[in-house]
Protein backbone atom coordinates (compact mmCIF):
# COMPACT_ATOMS: atom_id res chain seq x y z
CA UNK A 1 0.00 0.00 0.00
CA UNK A 2 2.71 2.61 0.94
CA UNK A 3 4.80 1.68 -2.14
CA UNK A 4 1.32 2.34 -4.22
CA UNK A 5 0.93 5.69 -2.86
CA UNK A 6 4.45 6.53 -2.94
CA UNK A 7 4.43 5.84 -6.72
CA UNK A 8 0.76 7.99 -7.82
CA UNK A 9 3.17 10.95 -5.69
CA UNK A 10 6.02 10.47 -8.03
CA UNK A 11 4.15 10.60 -11.21
CA UNK A 12 2.03 14.16 -9.69
CA UNK A 13 5.15 15.62 -8.45
CA UNK A 14 6.63 15.21 -12.12
CA UNK A 15 3.85 16.32 -13.46
CA UNK A 16 3.78 19.21 -11.19
CA UNK A 17 7.50 20.05 -12.01
CA UNK A 18 6.76 20.29 -16.02
CA UNK A 19 4.01 22.35 -14.99
CA UNK A 20 5.81 24.91 -13.08
CA UNK A 21 8.75 25.10 -15.76
CA UNK A 22 6.15 25.80 -17.93
CA UNK A 23 4.10 28.37 -16.26
CA UNK A 24 7.71 30.24 -15.08
CA UNK A 25 7.62 33.90 -16.68
CA UNK A 26 11.78 34.00 -17.03
CA UNK A 27 12.09 30.24 -19.19
CA UNK A 28 12.82 30.75 -23.01
CA UNK A 29 8.89 31.33 -25.24
CA UNK A 30 9.00 28.43 -27.62
CA UNK A 31 5.94 27.04 -29.40
CA UNK A 32 6.38 23.80 -27.55
CA UNK A 33 6.64 24.68 -24.31
CA UNK A 34 4.20 22.10 -23.31
CA UNK A 35 5.21 19.55 -24.23
CA UNK A 36 7.83 19.43 -21.31
CA UNK A 37 5.50 18.24 -19.03
CA UNK A 38 4.56 15.06 -21.57
CA UNK A 39 8.23 14.62 -21.28
CA UNK A 40 8.16 14.96 -17.64
CA UNK A 41 5.31 12.32 -17.29
CA UNK A 42 7.09 10.11 -19.85
CA UNK A 43 10.23 10.34 -17.54
CA UNK A 44 8.30 9.39 -14.35
CA UNK A 45 6.64 6.25 -16.37
CA UNK A 46 10.28 4.87 -17.35
CA UNK A 47 11.45 5.33 -14.53
CA UNK A 48 8.04 3.68 -12.64
CA UNK A 49 8.39 0.47 -15.10
CA UNK A 50 11.87 0.38 -14.51
CA UNK A 51 11.38 0.16 -10.94
CA UNK A 52 8.77 -2.04 -10.81
CA UNK A 53 9.76 -4.88 -13.73
CA UNK A 54 13.64 -4.74 -12.57
CA UNK A 55 13.90 -7.83 -10.73
CA UNK A 56 14.65 -7.36 -6.84
CA UNK A 57 17.99 -7.75 -5.41
CA UNK A 58 17.84 -8.24 -1.46
CA UNK A 59 19.98 -5.74 0.20
CA UNK A 60 21.35 -5.95 3.72
CA UNK A 61 19.82 -2.65 4.06
CA UNK A 62 17.73 -0.68 7.03
CA UNK A 63 14.07 -0.07 5.90
CA UNK A 64 13.19 3.35 6.05
CA UNK A 65 11.67 5.89 4.25
CA UNK A 66 13.99 8.79 5.86
CA UNK A 67 16.91 6.87 5.54
CA UNK A 68 16.28 6.66 1.71
CA UNK A 69 15.24 10.51 1.33
CA UNK A 70 18.26 11.45 2.96
CA UNK A 71 20.42 9.20 0.06
CA UNK A 72 18.80 10.23 -2.50
CA UNK A 73 19.07 13.94 -1.45
CA UNK A 74 22.74 13.19 -1.01
CA UNK A 75 23.40 11.80 -4.94
CA UNK A 76 20.66 14.80 -5.91
CA UNK A 77 23.40 17.06 -4.59
CA UNK A 78 26.10 15.40 -5.85
CA UNK A 79 24.40 15.16 -9.64
CA UNK A 80 23.98 18.55 -9.68
CA UNK A 81 27.34 19.51 -10.46
CA UNK A 82 27.37 16.92 -13.14
CA UNK A 83 23.71 18.55 -14.22
CA UNK A 84 25.75 22.18 -14.61
CA UNK A 85 28.52 20.74 -16.41
CA UNK A 86 26.45 18.64 -18.66
CA UNK A 87 24.32 21.63 -19.85
CA UNK A 88 27.23 24.02 -20.24
CA UNK A 89 28.91 21.25 -22.46
CA UNK A 90 25.62 20.05 -24.01
CA UNK A 91 23.74 23.18 -24.19
CA UNK A 92 25.94 26.26 -24.63
CA UNK A 93 23.01 28.09 -26.68
CA UNK A 94 19.43 28.57 -26.29
CA UNK A 95 18.08 30.30 -29.96
CA UNK A 96 20.26 31.58 -32.52
CA UNK A 97 21.50 34.76 -30.14
CA UNK A 98 22.25 32.46 -27.39
CA UNK A 99 21.37 32.53 -23.54
CA UNK A 100 18.43 35.33 -23.76
CA UNK A 101 19.67 35.71 -19.95
CA UNK A 102 21.26 34.31 -16.84
CA UNK A 103 17.38 33.72 -15.70
CA UNK A 104 16.47 31.32 -18.46
CA UNK A 105 20.46 29.44 -17.73
CA UNK A 106 19.62 29.13 -14.20
CA UNK A 107 15.70 28.37 -15.09
CA UNK A 108 16.98 25.41 -17.30
CA UNK A 109 19.41 24.09 -14.69
CA UNK A 110 16.82 24.22 -11.77
CA UNK A 111 14.44 22.61 -13.79
CA UNK A 112 16.76 19.51 -14.33
CA UNK A 113 17.97 19.43 -10.96
CA UNK A 114 14.43 19.06 -10.06
CA UNK A 115 13.56 16.31 -12.11
CA UNK A 116 17.01 14.54 -11.54
CA UNK A 117 15.82 15.03 -7.48
CA UNK A 118 12.42 13.42 -7.80
CA UNK A 119 14.16 10.81 -10.07
CA UNK A 120 16.69 9.55 -7.28
CA UNK A 121 14.79 10.55 -4.25
CA UNK A 122 12.08 8.11 -5.18
CA UNK A 123 14.39 5.21 -6.75
CA UNK A 124 16.15 5.49 -3.21
CA UNK A 125 13.15 5.23 -1.10
CA UNK A 126 11.47 2.80 -3.23
CA UNK A 127 14.69 0.14 -3.22
CA UNK A 128 14.75 0.55 0.56
CA UNK A 129 10.95 -0.11 1.24
CA UNK A 130 11.54 -3.60 -0.76
CA UNK A 131 14.45 -4.42 1.06
CA UNK A 132 13.14 -3.77 4.43
CA UNK A 133 12.87 -7.10 5.66
CA UNK A 134 16.83 -8.01 5.33
CA UNK A 135 18.30 -8.31 8.95
CA UNK A 136 21.73 -6.67 8.11
CA UNK A 137 21.63 -3.01 8.60
CA UNK A 138 24.33 -0.25 7.74
CA UNK A 139 25.09 3.48 8.81
CA UNK A 140 22.96 5.17 9.97
CA UNK A 141 21.00 2.17 11.51
CA UNK A 142 23.68 -0.31 12.53
CA UNK A 143 23.69 -3.13 14.40
CA UNK A 144 27.24 -4.79 14.78
CA UNK A 145 28.00 -8.29 14.88
CA UNK A 146 26.82 -9.23 19.01
CA UNK A 147 30.12 -10.17 20.98
CA UNK A 148 26.67 -11.49 23.22
CA UNK A 149 23.89 -14.11 22.58
CA UNK A 150 21.56 -11.57 21.78
CA UNK A 151 17.70 -11.39 20.07
CA UNK A 152 18.63 -12.79 16.36
CA UNK A 153 16.24 -14.40 14.10
CA UNK A 154 15.28 -17.91 14.37
CA UNK A 155 14.41 -19.98 11.22
CA UNK A 156 11.41 -22.03 11.43
CA UNK A 157 12.34 -25.59 9.55
CA UNK A 158 9.41 -27.44 8.49
CA UNK A 159 9.08 -30.19 11.14
CA UNK A 160 9.10 -27.42 13.94
CA UNK A 161 5.67 -26.26 12.14
CA UNK A 162 4.00 -29.67 11.41
CA UNK A 163 5.25 -30.66 15.06
CA UNK A 164 3.10 -28.16 16.49
CA UNK A 165 5.29 -27.83 20.15
CA UNK A 166 6.47 -24.14 19.00
CA UNK A 167 2.54 -22.40 19.48
CA UNK A 168 2.47 -23.77 22.71
CA UNK A 169 6.38 -22.36 23.66
CA UNK A 170 5.37 -18.86 22.11
CA UNK A 171 2.44 -19.10 23.96
CA UNK A 172 4.60 -18.42 27.33
CA UNK A 173 6.16 -15.54 25.90
CA UNK A 174 9.61 -16.70 26.12
CA UNK A 175 10.42 -16.55 23.01
CA UNK A 176 10.64 -12.86 21.66
CA UNK A 177 12.86 -12.77 18.45
CA UNK A 178 11.62 -12.58 14.90
CA UNK A 179 10.09 -16.08 14.13
CA UNK A 180 11.48 -16.40 10.06
CA UNK A 181 9.29 -18.67 8.13
CA UNK A 182 10.54 -18.95 4.76
CA UNK A 183 8.30 -19.18 1.35
CA UNK A 184 9.73 -22.56 0.16
CA UNK A 185 8.95 -23.79 4.04
CA UNK A 186 5.33 -22.40 3.33
CA UNK A 187 5.27 -24.60 0.25
CA UNK A 188 6.69 -27.77 1.18
CA UNK A 189 3.80 -27.53 3.50
CA UNK A 190 1.51 -26.82 0.74
CA UNK A 191 2.42 -29.41 -1.33
CA UNK A 192 2.29 -31.63 1.55
CA UNK A 193 -1.02 -30.67 1.97
CA UNK A 194 -1.94 -31.57 -2.09
CA UNK A 195 0.07 -34.99 -1.51
CA UNK A 196 -2.32 -38.13 -2.49
CA UNK A 197 -1.06 -39.75 0.51
CA UNK A 198 -3.52 -39.62 3.75
CA UNK A 199 -1.04 -39.21 6.06
CA UNK A 200 1.42 -36.72 4.43
CA UNK A 201 -1.56 -34.66 3.54
CA UNK A 202 -2.74 -34.41 7.30
CA UNK A 203 0.52 -33.48 7.98
CA UNK A 204 0.68 -30.56 5.29
CA UNK A 205 -2.81 -29.31 6.45
CA UNK A 206 -2.02 -29.56 10.10
CA UNK A 207 1.26 -27.54 9.63
CA UNK A 208 -0.87 -24.57 7.69
CA UNK A 209 -3.14 -24.53 10.61
CA UNK A 210 -0.25 -23.98 12.98
CA UNK A 211 1.33 -21.64 11.08
CA UNK A 212 -1.82 -19.39 10.82
CA UNK A 213 -2.04 -19.51 14.57
CA UNK A 214 1.19 -18.56 14.80
CA UNK A 215 0.65 -15.52 12.68
CA UNK A 216 -2.52 -14.63 15.12
CA UNK A 217 0.00 -14.66 17.99
CA UNK A 218 0.51 -11.17 19.18
CA UNK A 219 3.25 -12.55 21.51
CA UNK A 220 5.67 -13.26 18.79
CA UNK A 221 6.38 -11.73 15.10
CA UNK A 222 6.07 -13.91 12.25
CA UNK A 223 7.73 -12.80 8.89
CA UNK A 224 7.02 -14.76 5.94
CA UNK A 225 10.40 -14.24 4.37
CA UNK A 226 10.81 -13.81 0.25
CA UNK A 227 14.32 -15.01 0.17
CA UNK A 228 16.22 -14.23 -2.81
CA UNK A 229 18.16 -17.44 -3.59
CA UNK A 230 15.88 -19.82 -3.13
CA UNK A 231 15.66 -20.77 -6.52
CA UNK A 232 19.60 -21.33 -6.71
CA UNK A 233 20.36 -24.77 -8.80
CA UNK A 234 22.91 -25.53 -6.33
CA UNK A 235 20.68 -25.62 -3.77
CA UNK A 236 18.88 -29.02 -3.34
CA UNK A 237 16.46 -30.04 -0.55
CA UNK A 238 14.85 -27.22 1.98
CA UNK A 239 17.37 -28.05 5.02
CA UNK A 240 20.29 -26.97 2.63
CA UNK A 241 18.74 -23.95 1.86
CA UNK A 242 17.42 -23.17 5.61
CA UNK A 243 20.91 -23.99 5.88
CA UNK A 244 22.84 -21.14 3.74
CA UNK A 245 20.03 -18.67 4.57
CA UNK A 246 20.70 -19.02 7.89
CA UNK A 247 24.58 -18.04 7.54
CA UNK A 248 23.38 -15.14 5.16
CA UNK A 249 20.62 -13.65 7.42
CA UNK A 250 23.13 -14.31 10.65
CA UNK A 251 20.07 -16.27 12.22
CA UNK A 252 19.24 -19.81 14.01
CA UNK A 253 17.33 -22.59 12.97
CA UNK A 254 14.81 -24.33 15.08
CA UNK A 255 14.16 -27.74 14.36
CA UNK A 256 13.42 -30.90 16.12
CA UNK A 257 15.33 -32.69 12.94
CA UNK A 258 18.17 -34.60 14.81
CA UNK A 259 19.79 -34.87 11.23
CA UNK A 260 19.79 -31.41 10.42
CA UNK A 261 20.91 -30.81 13.40
CA UNK A 262 24.26 -32.49 12.67
CA UNK A 263 24.95 -30.95 9.64
CA UNK A 264 24.35 -27.63 11.06
CA UNK A 265 26.60 -27.97 13.63
CA UNK A 266 29.29 -29.20 10.80
CA UNK A 267 28.70 -26.44 9.27
CA UNK A 268 28.91 -24.10 11.57
CA UNK A 269 25.02 -22.87 11.84
CA UNK A 270 23.58 -22.62 15.52
CA UNK A 271 20.78 -24.60 15.99
CA UNK A 272 17.57 -24.86 18.37
CA UNK A 273 16.64 -28.76 19.18
CA UNK A 274 13.20 -28.49 20.27
CA UNK A 275 13.35 -31.87 21.26
CA UNK A 276 16.70 -30.60 23.84
CA UNK A 277 14.71 -28.00 25.16
CA UNK A 278 11.72 -30.66 26.09
CA UNK A 279 14.30 -32.77 27.77
CA UNK A 280 15.84 -29.99 29.82
CA UNK A 281 12.48 -28.49 31.14
CA UNK A 282 11.56 -32.08 31.88
CA UNK A 283 11.59 -32.25 35.96
CA UNK A 284 15.11 -34.51 37.42
CA UNK A 285 14.52 -38.16 38.06
CA UNK A 286 17.73 -39.61 40.22
CA UNK A 287 18.54 -43.03 40.98
CA UNK A 288 17.01 -44.49 43.90
CA UNK A 289 13.55 -42.41 43.56
CA UNK A 290 10.45 -43.84 43.64
CA UNK A 291 8.00 -43.67 41.01
CA UNK A 292 4.48 -44.64 40.07
CA UNK A 293 3.25 -45.77 36.08
CA UNK A 294 0.70 -47.33 34.50
CA UNK A 295 2.62 -50.30 32.47
CA UNK A 296 0.67 -50.17 29.10
CA UNK A 297 2.89 -52.92 26.95
CA UNK A 298 5.14 -55.36 27.87
CA UNK A 299 8.74 -55.00 27.10
CA UNK A 300 11.46 -57.23 24.96
CA UNK A 301 12.56 -59.16 27.96
CA UNK A 302 10.09 -61.78 29.82
CA UNK A 303 9.57 -59.76 32.97
CA UNK A 304 9.69 -56.37 31.80
CA UNK A 305 6.69 -53.87 31.33
CA UNK A 306 6.55 -50.69 29.39
CA UNK A 307 5.11 -47.53 30.36
CA UNK A 308 5.01 -43.48 29.97
CA UNK A 309 5.14 -40.80 32.11
CA UNK A 310 2.73 -37.53 32.07
CA UNK A 311 5.69 -35.88 29.90
CA UNK A 312 5.99 -38.69 26.99
CA UNK A 313 9.00 -40.39 28.74
CA UNK A 314 9.14 -44.02 28.26
CA UNK A 315 9.89 -46.80 31.29
CA UNK A 316 10.94 -49.97 31.28
CA UNK A 317 10.18 -51.26 34.83
CA UNK A 318 11.79 -54.70 35.68
CA UNK A 319 9.25 -57.55 36.96
CA UNK A 320 6.19 -55.63 35.56
CA UNK A 321 5.03 -57.63 33.02
CA UNK A 322 2.35 -59.24 35.50
CA UNK A 323 1.34 -55.58 36.49
CA UNK A 324 -0.04 -54.79 32.80
CA UNK A 325 -2.66 -51.97 32.90
CA UNK A 326 -2.48 -51.09 36.30
CA UNK A 327 -0.49 -48.27 38.07
CA UNK A 328 2.76 -49.21 40.21
CA UNK A 329 5.07 -48.05 42.28
CA UNK A 330 8.79 -48.78 41.46
CA UNK A 331 11.82 -47.86 42.25
CA UNK A 332 14.62 -46.14 39.43
CA UNK A 333 17.72 -48.07 38.78
CA UNK A 334 19.13 -45.96 35.38
CA UNK A 335 18.40 -43.09 33.27
CA UNK A 336 19.37 -43.11 29.73
CA UNK A 337 19.67 -39.53 28.01
CA UNK A 338 19.73 -39.21 24.09
CA UNK A 339 19.27 -36.40 21.56
CA UNK A 340 15.67 -37.94 20.65
CA UNK A 341 14.63 -38.66 24.15
CA UNK A 342 14.99 -40.03 28.00
CA UNK A 343 14.41 -43.56 29.06
CA UNK A 344 14.06 -44.67 32.39
CA UNK A 345 14.80 -47.79 33.67
CA UNK A 346 13.43 -49.10 37.08
CA UNK A 347 12.59 -52.38 38.92
CA UNK A 348 9.62 -53.41 41.26
CA UNK A 349 9.77 -53.00 44.72
CA UNK A 350 12.84 -51.78 46.96
CA UNK A 351 15.95 -50.54 45.02
CA UNK A 352 18.62 -53.01 44.82
CA UNK A 353 21.41 -52.83 47.61
CA UNK A 354 25.06 -52.35 46.09
CA UNK A 355 27.49 -54.82 48.45
CA UNK A 356 30.36 -53.23 49.89
CA UNK A 357 33.82 -54.52 48.78
CA UNK A 358 35.83 -54.37 51.80
CA UNK A 359 38.35 -51.69 52.64
CA UNK A 360 42.07 -52.98 51.38
CA UNK A 361 44.23 -53.28 54.43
Amino acid sequence: MVLHVLRALFILMMAAVGWFYVMNPSKPEAPNNWLVVFYTLCIGVFFLCVDILSPRKKLSVFSGTFFGLVVGMAITYALSYIVLFMVDLFLPKVGPAGWADEKTRASLISFINVVVGIVVCYLSISFVLQTKDDFRFIIPYVEFSKQIRGARPILVDTSVIIDGRILDLTGTGVVENRLIVPRFVVQELQTLADNGDKLKRNRGKRGLDILAKLQENKKVEVILYEWSGHNSAELEGADQKLLVMAKELNARVLTNDSNLSKVAHVQGVEVININEVANALRPVVLPGEKLTVRLAKPGEESSQGIGFLEDGTMVVVKDGRSHLNEEVEFVVTNILQTSTGRMIFGQMGEAPQQQRRPRPR
